[in-house]
């Protein structure tokens, strides 16, 4: 079976799509109040890397300082994230 992603789901189901969008999106602003949710993410190991779940979904983030983070990345929490973050 060929794998989905959201374009075929927000074909399929546009709420689903919708809400899991919302979803991801306000665990990213919680990230923003509280930057170290979530468990470090140990290969990186020369800056402050974080991975935070939302469903299925893992958002990887790193601490660029106290008053910034950057999302690196949302990815289906089953996939190897490693060669997408070093």
């Amino acid at each position: 079976m060929p794998r989905r992603d959201s374009r075929d789901i927000a074909t399929d189901n546009p709420q689903a799509a919708s809400d899991v969008v919302r979803g991801i999106f306000s665990k990213v602003q919680l990230l923003c109040e509280h930057p170290r949710l979530g468990q470090r993410y140990e290969p990186i190991s020369d800056r402050e890397g974080r991975e935070t779940f939302y469903g299925h979904s893992r958002i990887a983030s790193l601490i660029v300082n106290e008053s910034r983070i950057e999302v690196l990345g949302v990815f289906h929490a089953s996939m190897d994230i490693e060669r997408y973050l070093h």
